[in-house]
Protein backbone atom coordinates (compact mmCIF):
# COMPACT_ATOMS: atom_id res chain seq x y z
CA UNK A 1 0.00 0.00 0.00
CA UNK A 2 1.33 3.32 -0.83
CA UNK A 3 1.55 6.28 1.22
CA UNK A 4 -0.83 7.78 -0.69
CA UNK A 5 -3.69 4.91 -0.79
CA UNK A 6 -2.88 4.64 3.21
CA UNK A 7 -3.66 8.58 3.88
CA UNK A 8 -6.98 8.48 1.70
CA UNK A 9 -7.65 5.01 3.73
CA UNK A 10 -7.93 7.00 6.90
CA UNK A 11 -9.06 9.61 5.69
CA UNK A 12 -12.20 7.63 4.89
CA UNK A 13 -13.02 7.55 8.86
CA UNK A 14 -12.69 11.19 9.49
CA UNK A 15 -14.72 13.51 9.31
CA UNK A 16 -14.41 17.08 7.26
CA UNK A 17 -10.86 16.22 6.38
CA UNK A 18 -9.77 14.54 2.27
CA UNK A 19 -12.31 13.86 -0.35
CA UNK A 20 -16.06 14.03 0.45
CA UNK A 21 -17.27 11.48 -1.78
CA UNK A 22 -15.06 8.82 -0.07
CA UNK A 23 -16.26 8.85 3.48
CA UNK A 24 -17.64 6.46 5.44
CA UNK A 25 -21.52 6.72 6.64
CA UNK A 26 -20.50 7.96 9.92
CA UNK A 27 -17.78 10.20 9.01
CA UNK A 28 -20.00 11.67 5.97
CA UNK A 29 -22.91 12.53 8.68
CA UNK A 30 -20.79 14.24 10.69
CA UNK A 31 -19.25 16.17 7.98
CA UNK A 32 -22.49 17.31 7.07
CA UNK A 33 -22.67 18.39 10.16
CA UNK A 34 -20.10 20.83 10.30
CA UNK A 35 -20.78 21.68 6.81
CA UNK A 36 -24.74 23.22 8.58
CA UNK A 37 -22.05 24.90 10.83
CA UNK A 38 -20.21 26.61 8.45
CA UNK A 39 -23.43 27.73 6.13
CA UNK A 40 -24.76 29.13 9.34
CA UNK A 41 -21.36 30.97 10.21
CA UNK A 42 -21.65 32.25 6.37
CA UNK A 43 -25.25 33.83 6.69
CA UNK A 44 -24.27 35.15 10.06
CA UNK A 45 -21.91 37.07 8.28
CA UNK A 46 -23.35 38.14 5.09
CA UNK A 47 -26.93 38.97 6.77
CA UNK A 48 -25.27 41.02 9.57
CA UNK A 49 -23.86 42.96 6.66
CA UNK A 50 -27.09 43.30 4.28
CA UNK A 51 -29.26 44.26 7.42
CA UNK A 52 -27.00 47.27 8.17
CA UNK A 53 -23.91 46.32 10.05
CA UNK A 54 -21.58 48.93 9.33
CA UNK A 55 -18.29 46.64 8.81
CA UNK A 56 -15.09 48.21 6.12
CA UNK A 57 -14.06 46.77 3.19
CA UNK A 58 -10.92 45.96 4.77
CA UNK A 59 -12.98 44.09 7.90
CA UNK A 60 -14.95 42.13 5.35
CA UNK A 61 -11.67 41.14 3.21
CA UNK A 62 -9.24 39.97 6.21
CA UNK A 63 -12.07 37.78 7.14
CA UNK A 64 -12.54 36.23 3.95
CA UNK A 65 -9.05 36.24 3.54
CA UNK A 66 -8.21 34.02 6.60
CA UNK A 67 -10.85 31.82 6.07
CA UNK A 68 -10.91 30.64 2.57
CA UNK A 69 -7.10 29.16 2.42
CA UNK A 70 -7.65 27.66 5.01
CA UNK A 71 -11.10 25.87 3.51
CA UNK A 72 -10.01 25.22 0.18
CA UNK A 73 -6.37 23.32 1.32
CA UNK A 74 -7.73 21.26 4.41
CA UNK A 75 -11.45 21.22 3.97
CA UNK A 76 -12.60 21.15 0.92
CA UNK A 77 -15.97 19.06 1.85
CA UNK A 78 -17.48 22.25 3.86
CA UNK A 79 -17.12 24.17 0.83
CA UNK A 80 -20.51 21.63 -0.17
CA UNK A 81 -22.89 23.76 1.38
CA UNK A 82 -25.73 21.12 -0.06
CA UNK A 83 -25.91 17.97 -0.62
CA UNK A 84 -27.55 18.21 -4.39
CA UNK A 85 -23.71 20.16 -5.15
CA UNK A 86 -22.28 17.12 -5.24
CA UNK A 87 -23.60 15.19 -8.10
CA UNK A 88 -25.92 16.11 -11.15
CA UNK A 89 -29.55 16.86 -10.45
CA UNK A 90 -32.33 14.99 -12.64
CA UNK A 91 -33.04 18.67 -13.85
CA UNK A 92 -30.56 20.26 -16.69
CA UNK A 93 -31.12 23.64 -15.33
CA UNK A 94 -32.16 24.00 -11.54
CA UNK A 95 -34.45 27.00 -10.88
CA UNK A 96 -33.64 28.57 -13.98
CA UNK A 97 -36.98 31.45 -13.75
CA UNK A 98 -35.78 32.01 -10.27
CA UNK A 99 -32.26 32.63 -11.54
CA UNK A 100 -33.35 35.20 -14.14
CA UNK A 101 -36.03 37.03 -11.79
CA UNK A 102 -33.43 37.16 -8.94
CA UNK A 103 -30.59 38.30 -11.43
CA UNK A 104 -30.43 38.52 -15.23
CA UNK A 105 -33.15 39.93 -15.44
CA UNK A 106 -32.52 43.17 -12.60
CA UNK A 107 -32.65 46.76 -13.86
CA UNK A 108 -30.23 46.93 -16.99
CA UNK A 109 -29.80 50.33 -16.22
CA UNK A 110 -28.02 48.64 -13.05
CA UNK A 111 -25.77 46.03 -14.30
CA UNK A 112 -24.70 48.09 -17.83
CA UNK A 113 -22.74 50.11 -15.81
CA UNK A 114 -20.93 48.27 -13.30
CA UNK A 115 -20.18 45.61 -16.63
CA UNK A 116 -19.40 47.89 -18.99
CA UNK A 117 -21.04 49.11 -21.64
CA UNK A 118 -19.22 50.14 -25.22
CA UNK A 119 -19.87 50.42 -28.76
CA UNK A 120 -18.22 47.42 -29.38
CA UNK A 121 -17.92 45.44 -26.08
CA UNK A 122 -21.59 45.29 -24.63
CA UNK A 123 -21.77 44.08 -20.92
CA UNK A 124 -20.64 41.23 -20.74
CA UNK A 125 -21.17 38.88 -16.98
CA UNK A 126 -17.74 36.96 -17.13
CA UNK A 127 -14.17 37.24 -16.32
CA UNK A 128 -11.56 39.65 -18.26
CA UNK A 129 -8.40 38.39 -19.44
CA UNK A 130 -6.11 40.21 -17.62
CA UNK A 131 -2.48 38.20 -17.93
CA UNK A 132 -1.84 39.23 -20.83
CA UNK A 133 -1.39 43.01 -20.12
CA UNK A 134 -4.69 44.48 -20.50
CA UNK A 135 -5.01 48.37 -19.36
CA UNK A 136 -8.80 48.33 -18.39
CA UNK A 137 -11.86 46.12 -18.01
CA UNK A 138 -12.95 46.69 -22.03
CA UNK A 139 -9.43 45.73 -23.12
CA UNK A 140 -9.39 42.62 -20.64
CA UNK A 141 -13.05 41.43 -22.00
CA UNK A 142 -11.37 41.67 -25.59
CA UNK A 143 -8.32 39.87 -25.41
CA UNK A 144 -10.77 37.27 -23.44
CA UNK A 145 -12.81 36.97 -26.44
CA UNK A 146 -9.75 36.97 -28.89
CA UNK A 147 -8.75 34.09 -26.87
CA UNK A 148 -11.82 32.25 -27.25
CA UNK A 149 -11.22 32.50 -31.21
CA UNK A 150 -7.94 31.42 -31.51
CA UNK A 151 -8.63 28.12 -29.05
CA UNK A 152 -11.90 27.40 -30.84
CA UNK A 153 -10.53 28.16 -33.91
CA UNK A 154 -13.24 30.32 -35.59
CA UNK A 155 -12.71 30.49 -39.15
CA UNK A 156 -14.69 32.75 -41.35
CA UNK A 157 -17.78 31.60 -42.53
CA UNK A 158 -18.65 29.38 -39.69
CA UNK A 159 -21.99 29.02 -38.51
CA UNK A 160 -21.60 29.69 -34.80
CA UNK A 161 -24.15 28.94 -31.67
CA UNK A 162 -23.70 30.82 -28.22
CA UNK A 163 -25.44 29.43 -25.78
CA UNK A 164 -26.28 31.84 -23.04
CA UNK A 165 -25.34 34.85 -25.08
CA UNK A 166 -25.62 36.93 -22.49
CA UNK A 167 -26.28 40.76 -23.64
CA UNK A 168 -24.83 39.52 -26.77
CA UNK A 169 -21.10 40.63 -26.56
CA UNK A 170 -19.94 37.65 -27.58
CA UNK A 171 -21.36 37.55 -30.94
CA UNK A 172 -20.78 41.24 -31.97
CA UNK A 173 -17.18 41.32 -30.96
CA UNK A 174 -16.74 37.82 -32.97
CA UNK A 175 -19.14 39.60 -36.28
CA UNK A 176 -16.95 42.70 -36.41
CA UNK A 177 -13.72 40.50 -36.67
CA UNK A 178 -15.15 37.86 -39.36
CA UNK A 179 -17.77 39.19 -42.03
CA UNK A 180 -19.01 35.76 -43.23
CA UNK A 181 -19.64 34.43 -39.94
CA UNK A 182 -23.09 33.55 -39.05
CA UNK A 183 -24.26 33.66 -35.24
CA UNK A 184 -27.42 32.51 -33.04
CA UNK A 185 -27.56 33.29 -29.93
CA UNK A 186 -29.90 31.57 -27.06
CA UNK A 187 -30.96 33.17 -23.84
CA UNK A 188 -33.28 32.51 -21.41
CA UNK A 189 -33.74 36.43 -20.04
CA UNK A 190 -36.13 38.27 -21.49
CA UNK A 191 -34.56 41.51 -20.25
CA UNK A 192 -31.27 40.89 -22.17
CA UNK A 193 -33.05 39.69 -25.07
CA UNK A 194 -34.67 43.18 -25.48
CA UNK A 195 -31.54 45.03 -24.95
CA UNK A 196 -29.83 42.49 -27.99
CA UNK A 197 -33.24 43.12 -29.90
CA UNK A 198 -32.34 46.95 -30.35
CA UNK A 199 -29.14 46.76 -30.91
CA UNK A 200 -30.43 44.75 -33.73
CA UNK A 201 -32.14 47.53 -35.03
CA UNK A 202 -29.27 49.91 -34.66
CA UNK A 203 -27.15 50.16 -37.86
CA UNK A 204 -23.55 50.77 -35.45
CA UNK A 205 -24.04 47.11 -34.05
CA UNK A 206 -22.94 44.08 -35.68
CA UNK A 207 -26.03 42.45 -34.48
CA UNK A 208 -28.07 44.31 -37.15
CA UNK A 209 -25.86 42.73 -39.79
CA UNK A 210 -28.36 40.09 -40.79
CA UNK A 211 -25.75 37.64 -39.73
CA UNK A 212 -27.38 37.12 -36.36
CA UNK A 213 -30.88 35.40 -34.97
CA UNK A 214 -31.68 35.35 -31.16
CA UNK A 215 -33.68 32.47 -29.77
CA UNK A 216 -35.47 33.27 -26.69
CA UNK A 217 -35.99 30.31 -24.37
CA UNK A 218 -34.53 27.42 -22.76
CA UNK A 219 -32.43 24.90 -24.32
CA UNK A 220 -34.15 21.99 -23.86
CA UNK A 221 -37.15 23.41 -25.97
CA UNK A 222 -34.72 24.95 -28.83
CA UNK A 223 -34.56 23.16 -32.08
CA UNK A 224 -32.61 24.40 -35.41
CA UNK A 225 -33.01 22.96 -39.03
CA UNK A 226 -29.42 23.31 -39.34
CA UNK A 227 -26.43 21.96 -37.20
CA UNK A 228 -23.49 24.32 -36.49
CA UNK A 229 -19.59 24.39 -37.11
CA UNK A 230 -18.68 25.84 -34.21
CA UNK A 231 -20.73 25.82 -30.09
CA UNK A 232 -19.59 28.55 -27.61
CA UNK A 233 -21.19 28.36 -23.60
CA UNK A 234 -19.58 31.18 -21.45
CA UNK A 235 -20.33 31.16 -18.16
CA UNK A 236 -23.48 29.60 -18.15
CA UNK A 237 -22.80 25.60 -16.97
CA UNK A 238 -22.87 27.18 -13.47
CA UNK A 239 -26.54 27.32 -13.76
CA UNK A 240 -26.79 23.53 -15.25
CA UNK A 241 -27.44 21.14 -12.80
CA UNK A 242 -26.69 18.05 -15.38
CA UNK A 243 -23.67 17.94 -17.50
CA UNK A 244 -24.68 14.55 -19.37
CA UNK A 245 -27.91 15.92 -20.05
CA UNK A 246 -26.37 19.39 -21.28
CA UNK A 247 -23.57 18.03 -23.30
CA UNK A 248 -25.92 15.93 -24.98
CA UNK A 249 -28.47 18.73 -25.88
CA UNK A 250 -25.61 20.49 -27.60
CA UNK A 251 -24.34 17.55 -29.69
CA UNK A 252 -27.52 17.33 -31.31
CA UNK A 253 -26.65 20.94 -33.05
CA UNK A 254 -23.05 20.24 -33.70
CA UNK A 255 -21.96 18.97 -36.92
CA UNK A 256 -20.15 15.82 -37.01
CA UNK A 257 -16.54 17.48 -37.29
CA UNK A 258 -17.77 20.56 -35.17
CA UNK A 259 -16.26 21.49 -32.07
CA UNK A 260 -17.63 22.82 -28.82
CA UNK A 261 -15.83 25.29 -26.18
CA UNK A 262 -16.97 25.41 -22.48
CA UNK A 263 -15.72 28.30 -20.39
CA UNK A 264 -17.10 28.23 -17.17
CA UNK A 265 -15.83 29.14 -13.16
CA UNK A 266 -14.39 26.11 -11.40
CA UNK A 267 -12.56 24.77 -8.17
CA UNK A 268 -9.28 22.68 -8.04
CA UNK A 269 -10.34 20.29 -5.04
CA UNK A 270 -12.00 16.74 -4.52
CA UNK A 271 -15.71 17.97 -4.86
CA UNK A 272 -17.97 20.73 -6.56
CA UNK A 273 -18.85 23.84 -4.04
CA UNK A 274 -21.20 26.63 -3.80
CA UNK A 275 -22.48 28.72 -0.78
CA UNK A 276 -25.68 29.07 0.92
CA UNK A 277 -25.19 33.42 0.44
CA UNK A 278 -25.11 33.09 -3.41
CA UNK A 279 -27.92 29.98 -3.82
CA UNK A 280 -30.53 32.72 -1.65
CA UNK A 281 -29.62 36.25 -3.17
CA UNK A 282 -27.60 35.86 -6.01
CA UNK A 283 -27.08 32.61 -8.50
CA UNK A 284 -30.21 30.14 -7.11
CA UNK A 285 -29.37 26.44 -7.88
CA UNK A 286 -26.01 27.57 -8.95
CA UNK A 287 -22.61 25.59 -8.42
CA UNK A 288 -18.91 25.70 -9.01
CA UNK A 289 -18.30 22.34 -10.99
CA UNK A 290 -14.56 20.83 -10.11
CA UNK A 291 -12.29 21.13 -12.86
CA UNK A 292 -12.36 17.92 -13.85
CA UNK A 293 -16.10 17.57 -13.97
CA UNK A 294 -16.38 17.98 -17.50
CA UNK A 295 -13.62 16.16 -18.74
CA UNK A 296 -15.71 13.09 -17.06
CA UNK A 297 -18.65 13.27 -18.91
CA UNK A 298 -17.68 12.33 -22.68
CA UNK A 299 -20.66 10.33 -23.23
CA UNK A 300 -21.75 12.50 -26.23
CA UNK A 301 -19.13 15.09 -26.25
CA UNK A 302 -15.25 14.46 -24.78
CA UNK A 303 -12.65 16.89 -24.10
CA UNK A 304 -9.74 16.94 -26.42
CA UNK A 305 -7.83 19.97 -24.69
CA UNK A 306 -8.65 22.16 -21.25
CA UNK A 307 -7.17 25.18 -20.16
CA UNK A 308 -7.12 26.40 -16.42
CA UNK A 309 -6.96 30.35 -16.13
CA UNK A 310 -6.04 31.75 -13.26
CA UNK A 311 -7.93 33.70 -10.80
CA UNK A 312 -6.28 36.44 -10.75
CA UNK A 313 -8.46 37.34 -13.77
CA UNK A 314 -11.67 36.96 -12.56
CA UNK A 315 -10.87 38.64 -9.06
CA UNK A 316 -9.39 41.45 -11.38
CA UNK A 317 -12.20 41.95 -13.07
CA UNK A 318 -14.40 42.02 -9.76
CA UNK A 319 -12.32 44.84 -8.52
CA UNK A 320 -13.71 46.93 -10.99
CA UNK A 321 -17.30 45.93 -11.61
CA UNK A 322 -17.34 46.96 -7.71
CA UNK A 323 -15.68 50.24 -8.52
CA UNK A 324 -18.18 50.97 -11.32
CA UNK A 325 -20.82 49.81 -9.00
CA UNK A 326 -20.22 52.56 -6.34
CA UNK A 327 -19.63 55.09 -9.17
CA UNK A 328 -23.05 54.80 -10.49
CA UNK A 329 -24.78 54.83 -6.95
CA UNK A 330 -26.51 58.46 -7.87
CA UNK A 331 -27.64 56.68 -11.36
CA UNK A 332 -29.27 52.82 -9.97
CA UNK A 333 -30.16 54.14 -6.60
CA UNK A 334 -33.78 54.88 -7.64
CA UNK A 335 -34.31 51.85 -9.58
CA UNK A 336 -36.72 49.07 -8.76
CA UNK A 337 -35.14 46.71 -7.11
CA UNK A 338 -38.21 44.79 -5.75
CA UNK A 339 -37.00 46.07 -2.15
CA UNK A 340 -35.04 48.62 -0.70
CA UNK A 341 -32.40 49.79 -2.45
CA UNK A 342 -29.92 50.10 0.30
CA UNK A 343 -30.48 46.01 1.27
CA UNK A 344 -30.12 45.70 -2.05
CA UNK A 345 -26.81 47.68 -1.88
CA UNK A 346 -25.55 45.68 0.42
CA UNK A 347 -26.10 42.42 -0.95
CA UNK A 348 -24.67 43.24 -4.27
CA UNK A 349 -21.42 44.98 -2.48
CA UNK A 350 -21.01 41.88 0.04
CA UNK A 351 -21.18 39.21 -3.22
CA UNK A 352 -19.03 41.28 -5.04
CA UNK A 353 -16.19 41.86 -2.12
CA UNK A 354 -16.78 37.80 -1.19
CA UNK A 355 -16.00 36.76 -5.11
CA UNK A 356 -12.95 38.80 -5.41
CA UNK A 357 -11.33 37.69 -2.34
CA UNK A 358 -12.05 33.94 -3.08
CA UNK A 359 -10.72 33.97 -6.72
CA UNK A 360 -7.64 36.10 -5.48
CA UNK A 361 -7.33 33.53 -2.50
CA UNK A 362 -4.18 30.90 -2.44
CA UNK A 363 -2.64 33.26 -5.20
CA UNK A 364 -5.89 32.33 -7.57
CA UNK A 365 -4.90 28.39 -7.67
CA UNK A 366 -7.74 26.56 -6.50
CA UNK A 367 -10.48 28.49 -8.16
CA UNK A 368 -10.45 30.33 -11.44
CA UNK A 369 -12.08 29.79 -15.05
CA UNK A 370 -11.69 26.02 -17.13
CA UNK A 371 -11.84 26.12 -20.36
CA UNK A 372 -12.56 22.62 -22.69
CA UNK A 373 -12.89 22.03 -26.27
CA UNK A 374 -14.98 19.11 -27.09
CA UNK A 375 -15.95 17.13 -30.09
CA UNK A 376 -18.77 14.21 -31.13
CA UNK A 377 -17.60 11.70 -28.83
Amino acid sequence: MTSSTALQSIEKHIPIVGNIHTKSPIAYGATRLAVSAVNAAHMAVAESYINGLEVPDSVLRSLFDTCMPVLFRYFPSLLTAYEWVLTETDRTAEGSRDLMKIHYDLPQAMLNPMLGDGKLIYPKYTMGLWEKGAANLEQSQMQMIDDVIEKLDIQDGDRILDFGCGWGCVPNYILSKFPNVQFTGINLSHNQCEYMRQKMQDPESYLSSGRFTLYEGDLNDANFETKFDKILSIGVFEHIGNLTKGFQKLASFLKDNGKVFIHIITVRIPNNMSSPFLHKYIFPHGRIWKYDAVASHNKDLKTIKNWYLNGYNYSTTLVNWLKNFDDSQAIVKDLDYGMDYGKFRRIWRFFLIWADTLFASCDGEYIGNGQYLMVRA
